[in-house]
Parts: structure tokens; C-alpha cells; sequence
């Protein structure tokens, strides 16, 4: 557990040190908010809940670049490769709650006639999401402006596909929409069931395939050279 709270904090540390990173992360999903805000107020909230996605998602797929070159050093001293990711996926969860609480705040404000347990829900859903989402673009495309594209692209495909269709629920995000349906326009229980359930079980796959693609990746072990025997 302490060696999880290491690497972690170091990925705090990192992202924290980077302040103009960090002023961008707060500044999409406000944009995704505001664009929408002349509007209903059910468009604004699921606007901002993409904008915290991606926030959180092009953190992470960051992240996961900025540790490559430390992660032997960490291996070399001992850490296992579940310390590694696992210890990232906290520090980034942390990252997402502490980006998500404002915009809490903000809508608490700004909107009305809301379910405002719901709309947390959401915004909890989609961090949850996002943090693995973007580890896993970020440990199988190891080059940042690929893996920002195929960030774009799938947040583009979440905002113009229709949440109603089969298709939908194939989507990592499709959970904090169906969640905020039932925040916003007071539907059956259904809706938020149907999205707690999604979320839990893309989280959980997403969870997976970063813990296979990182310990395939970590224990090929390029840091270390044989010399030819002689």
C-alpha cells in the first residue's frame, strides 16, 4: 500500500508541477459547459460531463508517457508492475475528484430543479472511466499527439451518437449520460441503474487491459542487458 501511495503521489506531483497543464484541464470542461449554457440546461451538464472525461483522459494518457522513461528506475528498485499502474490510477482518480468538485460546485449554482446526487454520480462515473481509459490509450500508443487524436475522436463519436441506440452503450462514456438523463429530466430509475451498472463494468474491463497491457510491457525488462558470453 505504501509503494501504491508513492507512485501515486508522484503522478500528483507531476501533473501538479505542470501548472499550465492543469489550468488547461479546468479550462475544457468549463468551455464544454459555458458553449452550452444558452441552452437547456440538461445540453450544459452532459457537455460538461465529456469535458471532464477528456480532462481527465488526456491527463492520464500524459501521465502514462511522462512515466516511461522513471518506471525501470521504480522496477529496479523493486516495484512490481501493479504498484506502477495501479499506484497511477489512484493518483489520477484523486486528479479527477479534485477537477470534478468545482464544477459540482458550479452547477449546484447555476442550474435548478436537479438531482444533484445524481449529477455526482455522473461526474464520478465519468472520472472512474476516464483515468483507465486514458492509461490504456496511452500505454498501447506510445506517441502523445496519436493517442490525443484517438482521445478526440472518441469524445466526438460520444457527443454526436445517439444515446438512445445500441450502439451507445458500446461508448466508455455512456454511462454519465444515461446518469445525467436521469439527474436532469427526473426519468425512472432505470436510467441511473442501466448507467451505474455500465460504468462499473467498463471501469472493470478498462482496469484489466491496463493491468495486462502494463505488466506485459514492464516485464520484457529492456533495462536491463546481457552481455554475450565469451
Amino acid at each position: 500500500m505504501n509503494r501504491l501511495m508513492t507512485v501515486a503521489e508522484m503522478t500528483l506531483r507531476e501533473l501538479i508541477r505542470r501548472r499550465g497543464v492543469l489550468l488547461l484541464l479546468l479550462l475544457m470542461p468549463l468551455a464544454f459547459y459555458l458553449i452550452r449554457r444558452g441552452s437547456y440546461i440538461g445540453q450544459s451538464v452532459r457537455a460538461l460531463l465529456l469535458g471532464i472525461s477528456w480532462a481527465v483522459s488526456t491527463a492520464a494518457l500524459f501521465a502514462t508517457g511522462a512515466a516511461r522513461e522513471l518506471e525501470p528506475r521504480l522496477r529496479l528498485a523493486g516495484y512490481r508492475p501493479h504498484h506502477l499502474y495501479l499506484g497511477r490510477m489512484l493518483g489520477l482518480w484523486a486528479l479527477g475528484v479534485a477537477i470534478a468538485v468545482p464544477f459540482f460546485a458550479l452547477v449546484a449554482v447555476d442550474g435548478s430543479d436537479l438531482r444533484y446526487g445524481g449529477v455526482a454520480a455522473a461526474m464520478l462515473c465519468a472520472v472512474a472511466v476516464a483515468a483507465p481509459f486514458g492509461m490504456l490509450i496511452g500505454a498501447v500508443l506510445p506517441r502523445e499527439l496519436e493517442g490525443t487524436l484517438l482521445l478526440l475522436t472518441v469524445v466526438a463519436v460520444q457527443m454526436l451518437i445517439d444515446p438512445a441506440g445500441s450502439g451507445a452503450r458500446l461508448t466508455p462514456f455512456w454511462s454519465s449520460r444515461e446518469i445525467a438523463t436521469w439527474a436532469v429530466d427526473h426519468t425512472d430509475d432505470g436510467y441511473l441503474a442501466r448507467g451505474l451498472l455500465h460504468a462499473v463494468a467498463v471501469t472493470a474491463v478498462l482496469v484489466l487491459a491496463v493491468a495486462g497491457v502494463s505488466t506485459a510491457r514492464l516485464r520484457r525488462r529492456r533495462h536491463v542487458r546481457h552481455l554475450p558470453v565469451t
